[in-house]
Parts: structure tokens; C-alpha cells; sequence
């Protein structure tokens, strides 16, 4: 049994205050399900009754923020997001260890992985959960269910960063990791029993890397509550916690939601600072000469530090009159790996449809929240649009096929390319029809006609190409 930290009951003091200001805020509203109409809907319904200008201003990366709603429907919506029951039939669709499931527990302060080989066996699951205690850590859930995959979706449009997931189902009397901080930001929704939480002052501020920290480290915990269902806890990257399931309750299930990993200026900076480079040396001579002789043998290498510190002020300079500072891999990668829209059963967003465009049309481009516009120079006078990969919830079934996805690659010079599990997508066209695509990506609806383009026919050409890969539908 963990040792405890304080009596289960008690809530830190902070945690209480942080409580009834989100109560007094909406007194009269209590937590609603979730809204999906728009990213910025969803996230509001995930934190409600608080503001979400409240929220970033006073406890994004900067202190836990706890929500103890006792509603019955935020609980009974929770609750059908993942279950300990789920388990059985997930497990007959072949699950492996490792890939799918983790079974781990917390022994002295470490952690004490129970996997077996291969294959996940239910009984064999539930026989380690029941009599060893093991907490079943399901990794990203949103395979299977179409809500939490609907709810990653519309988190990833809301902070333009990838967003993951984790289910852990730790049964009673027990714990399933040792204390630890991540390098994600962190949304706990306690979806059935309850599980006891500790929280600690942080050893690194927004960590970059996780990391366990030992007990006689972290002192006492700065926050110490019980998670119910229904119940939503928040904290920044670098917060130690620990948590386990009270004795009396048959099992604890939450699902950690995640967001934010290598997402800082620091990661920034380390993706765009060579293209600066790049740019500015083309201008600027001084980044052209050579470095002193034998520097890459030297050991003290003050004097060309401060050639180097001036060299990093005509960076900026450039910055400042370029304001031009683009992302190499980030963005790709963000693209890459984010979530589609779930479509559910609607196959007509996933093949052309409707009228066929013409000069007169009125069109308007689909899956706005996924479409991302992007200028990097690469080669010469050209412009390409890019596929990521393409996918959607599979219903009830839980399989997963291809629907549609789109994000709009603006590239002056450039062929960028999106990797597809098989295969690369795209369309290339000539670098004069960029203004025409931000006029497509930037407007509700925009007229064929209207188009920043020479030539009719380049106009019709245009609408006819992005009606065919499903990214424009005629109003």
C-alpha cells in the first residue's frame, strides 16, 4: 500500500479556493458534456464553468487547477468515454503488450512492469489485475473510441499541438507509478471510482523530459484530494504526482490527456534558427566569411564567442526586418501525426460530390480546423498542396479507414512533402496562384470568379483541382 501523505478526505486548501471561484464564476450553470460544434467550444466545455481566459492567465504552466463538479451527467458521460469493462472486448481484437497495454505497479518507489510476451489474454489480464495488483495503462484509447478520438481532434485544432492519450484502470489498495513529472501538460478526467491524488512542488520548472523523483525528495504534497467521477484535475509539465486507488473502492479508471510535448520557444528556435541562418547568410556577407583557423581544434574559444554573440545580433536584426521566422520540422511533423476529423459514417466528405465548380460557382474549403498554410523556400516557382495521412472512426466496429483530412501547404519554391503510410499525395502548381489559395484559405466563401488569377480557365482549373481531392465544396 502507498504510503499516504495525509488523510484522503482533505483537499488542499489552494485546490478549494480554485473550486468555488470556477463555482461563483457560473453559479447558475452546472459542468455541461462535451460541445464539438468548434475547437474553441470543446475546450470550453472541458473546463467549464471556468473562462478560458481565466484559465490561461492564472494557471496554464503555472499551478494545478482542480474541477470537482458532483454532476451526474458530466459523470454518466465521463464514465462512457472508456470503462474497466471495455477491457474484454477490446482484448478479443487483439491486443499486444507493449504496443497496446502496459500492466505496471509501484513497489518501494519503483515501478514494477508485469507484462507478459505477445498477445494480450483477458483472463490473464484480469487475473494480474485482480490478484497483483496491476494498474492496465491502454495506451491511446482514441482508437477504439470514437468520443475521446472526437475530443483529441478538437483539443489539437484548439492549441495547434498534438494531443495523446492514455487510459489507467488501477485497482484498490494499490498504485501503478512511482512519483514523477512529465513533459506534457496534463488533463485528468476521473471517469469511474475514485482515485487519491498528491501533488509536489516541482524540482524542474516545465520539464523537458520525464523523470521519477524519489520520496524522500519531494517533500509533502503542496495539493492532496480524491478524484470522482466526473471530476477534471489540470497540471503544468514538471509537477511531481503520485496517485492510487483507496481501499474500498473496487477500482479507479481516468484518462490522462496530453498536449504540448517539445512545444516550447526553446524547440522552436531549434527548428527555425537554421532557416534564419540559411536566409540571412544569403544577404548578409558577414555570415559568409570564414571562421578564424584552427578554431575546431581550440579549446578557449572566447574571443570567437564574441564575434559569434555579434553575428547572433545581425540574426536578429534580420528577423526584426524580415519578420520571418518559419518552422522546418514542427509543423511538418505536427501535420504528420495530428488526428482527422471524425467523420463517423459520412463517406460523402471523402469522395467529390455535388455540382462540379465553374467560373460561377461560390466554393468554400472544407475542414477549415485542418487546413494549415504554410511558405518555404525549397525550389523555384512553384506551389504544392499536400495530403497528411487520412483516417476516421470506424463506429462501432472499432476499425479504422481511410476519410479525409487536409492540410494546405503553401510552398514558395517548394515540393513539400507529407509522408502517407504507403504512399505521398500532392498537387503542385505554379507560384502565381499563392494569392489565390490565401484567398481560399482565409475566406468563408469566395467566387470562382473572384480569384486572384489571370485567366479564367486558370480560375475553373484551380476550384476543379481542389474540388477533386475533397478540399473546396460547392456553395
Amino acid at each position: 500500500m502507498p504510503k499516504k501523505g495525509g488523510k484522503h478526505a482533505e483537499v488542499g486548501k489552494e485546490m478549494q479556493t480554485q473550486c468555488k471561484r470556477a463555482k461563483v464564476e457560473e453559479a447558475a450553470c452546472s459542468p455541461s458534456v462535451m460541445s464539438f460544434e468548434s475547437p474553441d467550444s470543446l475546450f470550453s466545455s472541458l473546463i467549464s464553468p471556468m473562462k478560458p481566459e481565466l484559465f490561461f492567465r492564472e494557471y496554464w504552466e503555472q499551478k494545478p487547477l482542480l474541477f470537482q463538479r458532483n454532476d451526474p451527467l458530466q459523470a454518466a458521460y465521463y464514465q462512457s468515454l472508456f470503462q474497466l469493462s471495455d477491457l474484454k472486448e477490446l482484448c478479443s481484437r487483439g491486443l499486444y503488450y507493449g504496443r497496446d497495454i502496459n500492466i505496471c505497479r509501484c513497489v518501494n518507489g519503483k515501478k514494477k512492469v508485469l507484462n507478459k510476451e505477445g498477445k494480450v489474454n483477458y483472463m490473464q489480464l484480469k487475473k494480474d489485475f485482480d490478484q497483483k495488483k496491476g494498474t492496465v495503462q491502454f495506451h491511446q484509447p482514441q482508437r477504439f473510441k470514437e468520443e475521446l478520438w472526437k475530443i483529441q481532434e478538437k483539443l489539437e485544432c484548439y492549441f495547434g499541438s498534438l494531443v495523446g492519450s492514455n487510459v489507467y484502470i488501477t485497482p484498490q489498495g494499490s498504485q501503478g507509478l512511482p512519483p514523477h513529472y512529465d513533459d506534457v501538460e496534463v488533463f485528468i478526467l476521473q471517469l469511474e471510482g475514485e482515485k487519491h491524488w498528491r501533488l509536489y512542488k516541482p524540482t524542474v520548472h516545465l520539464a523537458r523530459e520525464y523523470n521519477v523523483e524519489p520520496e524522500d525528495r519531494i517533500g509533502s504534497p503542496t495539493h492532496e484530494f480524491i478524484l470522482k467521477p466526473g471530476d477534471l484535475l489540470y497540471f503544468p509539465r514538471g509537477t511531481i504526482h503520485q496517485a492510487d486507488t483507496p481501499l474500498g473502492i473496487s477500482c479507479s479508471t481516468h484518462v490522462t490527456i496530453s498536449t504540448y510535448q517539445n512545444n516550447s520557444w526553446g524547440d522552436f528556435l531549434l527548428d527555425a534558427i537554421p532557416g534564419l541562418v540559411f536566409d540571412t547568410a544569403k544577404e548578409d556577407v558577414a555570415l559568409r566569411t570564414s571562421i578564424p583557423r584552427q578554431l575546431l581544434m581550440q579549446v578557449d574559444v572566447a574571443d570567437s564567442t564574441k564575434k559569434l554573440s555579434s553575428l547572433l545580433r545581425r540574426l536578429a536584426d534580420h528577423l526584426e526586418n524580415t519578420r520571418d521566422l518559419r518552422s522546418a520540422d514542427m509543423k511538418k511533423d505536427f501535420i504528420r501525426n495530428r488526428l482527422p476529423p471524425c467523420l463517423g459514417c459520412d463517406a460523402d466528405a471523402l469522395t467529390p460530390g455535388g455540382k462540379l465548380p465553374k467560373i460561377d460557382s461560390r466554393i468554400r474549403l472544407q475542414f477549415r480546423d485542418h487546413t494549415v498554410l504554410t511558405v518555404e523556400p525549397e525550389q523555384q516557382n512553384s506551389v504544392s498542396i499536400m495530403k497528411p495521412p487520412l483516417y476516421a472512426c470506424g463506429g462501432n466496429a472499432g476499425r479504422w479507414s481511410v476519410r479525409a483530412v487536409w492540410a494546405l501547404l503553401l510552398a514558395e519554391g517548394a515540393f513539400i512533402f507529407i509522408s502517407l503510410p504507403q504512399q505521398t499525395h500532392g498537387l503542385r502548381f505554379p507560384l502565381s496562384y499563392l494569392d489565390a489559395l490565401k484567398q481560399i484559405w482565409s475566406s468563408s466563401t469566395v467566387n470562382v470568379k473572384e480569384l486572384n488569377l489571370i485567366s479564367d480557365e486558370e480560375k475553373e482549373n484551380l476550384a476543379l483541382s481542389l474540388w477533386t481531392e475533397c478540399l473546396i465544396e460547392v456553395i
